[in-house]
């Protein structure tokens, strides 16, 4: 049987099938994809095969292939440094939600998304949540992240989830395609799917005014099917964003600003760092780049907090 994983909760998958059943699933022997040592070989939005059995007098489904996949969004794993996981699978559009404080998303971990979303080929949208609390002040910082990454080609949204401000755009974005949603704890993630889809009525808590962050809601990845024709996948709030799989040659390529004026760069192999003649140092120099997109650049280059690690991928 064949059939898409729904739910992952790194032991058990809910696979649904093409006729539309659900199944309980566990996973047949070990799998190694590509030598990357993952914490979960299986992600939601797999397209797996699984045969059916009996096991204690239940049915319970044994997966045996996962299809290759189209693309998917992968980061190192913050405690265990030598693993990755993969968030999810087969994304045609990822929602990242951006809230200034309460939490506080820093345009690092912004750019080490964006990025990733960038090496997979998958559409990547801000969403500046919270908008109806923001003071002036606030709204100003909105709308110089908004410039900031509208002029390098993403797509940003200022909503309110609580006051389902400038849902509609999200929703109209979303039909026929299947969206991820991530973010940090407390940024809204499933006060906006509840304003989408109301019926999900999945649990929302509030932040923590002790630490001003926020609390876990959504324990595993999870695909909804919504009424309007439109798939979504809420996944557990992330702090950090490792990055991963990517040569520091290549990590230019996925700054959009930065690869529009790699031709013009002196050395074909320009890191824009300490090279002579850069297009990217000059572009910076003149104010035509962001100072926080070239510091999130440097910090992935050199390696720096959650940055990518190259001895991952070996097989040990």
């Amino acid at each position: 049987m064949k059939g898409i994983v729904y739910k992952s909760t790194g032991s058990w998958y809910t696979v649904k099938t093409d006729q539309g059943s659900f199944h309980d699933c566990r996973l047949k022997g070990k799998f190694r994809i590509k030598g990357i040592k993952n914490t979960n070989p299986v992600a939601v939005g797999d397209h797996v095969s699984f045969d059916l059995g009996k096991v204690s007098g239940e049915e319970v489904g044994v997966i045996s292939k996962i299809e290759e996949r189209e693309n998917y969004i992968i980061r190192r794993s913050v405690n265990l440094a030598k693993q990755t996981q993969i968030i999810a699978a087969n994304i045609d559009i990822a929602f990242l939600l951006v809230t200034l404080n309460n939490p506080p998303t820093s345009t690092t971990f912004i750019d080490r998304f964006l990025v990733t979303a960038k090496a997979y080929s998958i559409n990547a949208v801000l969403l500046f949540n919270k908008i109806d609390i923001y003071n002036s002040e606030e709204l100003a910082e909105i709308k110089n992240l908004t410039k900031i990454y509208q002029e390098i080609g993403y797509y940003c949204i200022g909503i309110s989830a609580k006051k389902e401000e400038n849902i509609d755009k999200v929703k109209e974005i979303m039909k026929g395609k299947v969206s991820m949603f991530s973010g940090h704890s407390g940024v809204g993630k499933s006060t906006l799917i509840n304003a989408i889809e109301p019926s999900l009525n999945l649990k929302t808590k509030e932040i923590s005014s002790q630490h001003l962050q926020g609390k876990h809601t959504t324990a595993y990845a999870e695909m909804y099917d919504l009424s309007f024709g439109a798939q979504i996948i809420d996944t557990p709030g992330i702090k950090g964003f490792g990055i991963v799989e990517m040569d520091s040659e290549e990590l230019g390529d996925f700054f959009p600003e930065f690869f529009k004026l790699k031709k013009h760069c002196k050395f074909n192999n320009c890191l824009h760092r300490e090279e002579p003649k850069c297009a990217v140092k000059m572009a910076l120099e003149k104010g035509e780049i962001a100072l926080s997109r070239y510091k999130s650049y440097i910090q992935i280059l050199e390696g720096e907090d959650d940055s990518y690690r190259k001895d991952i991928f070996k097989n040990e």
